[in-house]
């Protein structure tokens, strides 16, 4: 199958569409604006009733005549680009693939060697986001705006989180199993790249860093690879990370001076907001200012305490006080709640709610990237990480779908292994204002590495958004009959492989994105015993209506984004640690006993929130000889004050069975 690189077959098209879209945009700008700005957030209300010099109604009444004024002036040339535009889009491509042709451009982005499936296994790192970049004027309805900047930002947070090392410490601890945790923001700023490498070799063992290139040391530890050869293929559970074994009568925990002296350091900035770096635009805005000592940003001096460490209970004869000495360097020392310990009594893989995206981040699926604009930056600020991205997917105007379409899919996905085939279908059955846009799913297939037979080893991810009115529950149903339809119709459509003749070894099927219902909502039923959970598995439910203990909702409570207490990734994550601090600032199911505030309720509520973003995983239809688990699981607070939603992540294990050579 051809990937389209651009959105139309030929450059005389492009050059129509682009002059089309010229014509139609200033009336589109103007009124964006116009009607933004009778849409406030709450920050902006803080910010005037804070300052009684913000005229905030003189400015209305000034510029509403001017934009009224151009916006009758531009609608005769809109009116005109819209009759040359809504025709092309019956030749236009249903999305644009984008790879990145200059690796050097990537600043140190993770360069992949190909799996050779000869060691006992590897990991993939899956995320999925709903990053709500709307136009303008509709993001504010969700308390949102600035959309540009957001979208730079969004990029810029993912790219700095996913290619952060990976380090883990294991705590030997006969008598007492609770968790600290220490963050290191010498691991997590790109310009400390050296003085992590000399940090790491004085104090701990380094398995190995066959994958990661830091921004100025990847090149020597490349050549380094090269050097010592090496055939075996390391395994991917030690791939990238540091790992530290301490033990000790003290249980593995530092002495409260210790713990004072660090966060003392780590802390004295004080409370900070995020921030975007290098653009005056968004200083205005609150969910882009960061102080010091805000770990949105990994080039901070105060990184998030438990995301830039994975603490486990485990062996070794490290002596703690040397590396505390070694390691504990700006770093902040934190107790675990039960939300944040390992493993919950009956479960078999992480999970934790998290500052940063995780290390060595594979795959990334987004929602609602709808302003074209803001995808173009969103793509480039990706691109530092990601080598292959897939955007503006869907279709517009009335080409191939029942209704007018004036905006995609908002379906985006970002990959570091090479995409072989894609496919986009559109949900015929949309309603209400989702029937305004191209509300799909998008289906991949990515190669991730070879047998020494020359065998293709092969995954399947799926990307969709589906119908956001509720009690829409039926429109909902029939999406997922046909996410499942499409997806094994694409399957079949793209396997090249037989019983007898396999060419393709398939390590992996996902499913992510926003599915617009929750598993503990009453009104919800219907989609909770879907026949999609039967084939599919969900690594935090337990059944229809119930949910593990440890998972939480991803839908924020809108009102809430700017609060103190929740508008930095830090910040955000202690409050979702707790039962109170979740009541107050995530969205529950709806309840006809409950009043719809959220803010200070008290009564007993099911769950821990709406959790309406999935991601699912199969073992059906895989390479028979490989098993599939999950490895870890985590709740993302990284782009705090940018969405109202809640990233989430899995990373699966894909078992040969094989040892290592």
């Amino acid at each position: 199958m051809v990937l389209y690189t651009s959105p139309f077959p030929n450059s005389f098209l492009s050059v129509l569409h682009s002059f089309s879209w010229g014509l139609i945009f200033p009336c589109y700008w103007l009124a964006d604006r116009l009607v933004g700005s009778f849409v406030p957030t709450t920050y902006e209300k803080r910010q005037r009733a804070d300052d009684p010099c913000y005229f905030h109604a003189l400015c209305i009444i000034i510029t509403t005549p001017i934009y009224l004024a151009l916006l009758a002036a531009s609608l005769p040339f809109a009116l005109i680009g819209f009759l040359l535009w809504s025709p092309l889009q019956s030749a236009r491509r249903p999305y644009i693939y984008s790879r990145l042709k200059n690796k050097h451009h990537a600043n140190g982005a993770t360069l992949l060697t190909e799996w050779k499936a000869a060691g006992t296994g590897k990991s993939f790192c899956f995320g999925s986001a709903n990053v709500c970049l709307l136009p303008d004027s509709l993001a504010r309805f969700n308390n949102v705006f600035n959309t540009q900047a957001r979208a730079k930002e969004i990029g810029r947070r993912i790219h700095n989180g996913a290619s952060r090392p990976q380090i883990k410490i294991y705590i030997d601890s006969p008598t007492n199993t609770s968790i600290s945790a220490a963050s290191f923001s010498s691991l997590a700023s790109p310009q400390g790249a050296e003085n992590t490498n000399r940090t790491v070799n004085a104090g701990i063992k380094r398995t190995t860093s066959m994958e990661y290139k830091g921004d100025n040391s990847g090149s020597n530890n490349s050549e380094e690879r090269e050097d010592k050869g090496g055939s075996g293929e390391p395994n991917e559970a030690e791939e990238n990370s540091c790992v530290v074994r301490i033990n000790g009568e003290d249980n593995g925990h530092m002495s409260d001076t210790e713990a004072d002296t660090v966060n003392g350091q780590a802390h004295a900035s004080g409370p900070a907001e995020p921030s975007l770096e290098g653009d005056a635009e968004i200083s205005k805005t609150p969910n882009h200012k960061q102080k010091e000592g805000d770990s949105g940003s990994l080039d901070s001096y105060s990184a998030s305490r438990e995301s830039l460490v994975k603490v486990r209970v485990g062996d070794g004869t490290v002596d703690q006080s040397t590396v505390n000495n070694k390691l504990l360097y700006k770093a902040s020392i934190m107790k675990k709640t039960s939300v944040r310990k390992k493993k919950h009594t009956d479960e078999t893989f992480d999970h934790e709610i998290s500052a940063f995206f995780p290390a060595n981040l594979d795959f990334l699926c987004l929602q609602e990237v709808f302003d074209k604009r803001a995808a173009e930056k969103l793509k480039e600020q990706l691109h530092h990480y990601f080598e292959y991205i897939v955007y503006d997917v869907g279709v517009y105007s009335c080409h191939g779908c029942c209704s007018f379409k004036f905006v995609n899919s908002g379906l985006l996905f970002a990959s570091r292994y090479p995409v072989m085939d894609a496919a986009y279908h559109c949900y015929p059955n949309g309603r209400g204002m989702d029937s305004l846009a191209s509300k799909g799913a998008l289906f991949l297939k990515v190669q991730v590495g070879s047998t020494p037979q020359d065998q293709r080893i092969v995954g399947y991810i799926s990307c969709t958004h589906l119908q956001a009115i509720a009690g829409d529950t039926t429109v909902r149903c029939e999406q997922l009959d046909m996410l499942q339809d499409w997806l094994s119709e694409f399957r079949k459509s793209t396997s090249s492989s037989s019983t007898a003749n396999p060419e393709e070894l398939v390590a992996f099927d996902v499913i992510c994105g926003d599915l617009n219902f929750d598993n503990c909502s009453s009104d919800d039923k219907l989609e909770q015993q879907h026949s999609l959970f039967t084939h599919y598995k969900d690594p935090c439910r337990i059944g229809p209506g119930e949910d593990k203990p440890w998972a939480i909702g991803t839908l924020l409570d809108p009102e809430g984004l700017y609060d103190e207490e929740v508008c930095t990734p830090d910040n955000l994550q202690k409050v979702l640690e707790s039962e109170e601090g979740r009541k107050g600032y995530l969205v529950y199911p709806t309840s006809k006993n409950h009043s719809s505030s959220q803010k200070g309720r008290k009564a007993s509520l099911k769950g821990n929130g709406r959790r309406i973003d999935y991601m699912l995983y199969t073992e059906e239809g895989l390479y028979l000889e490989w098993k599939v688990e999950v490895e870890e699981f985590s709740f993302i607070t990284q782009l705090a004050g940018l969405t109202d939603h809640l990233p989430v992540a899995m990373r699966l294990m894909v078992s040969t069975g094989e040892d290592d050579p």
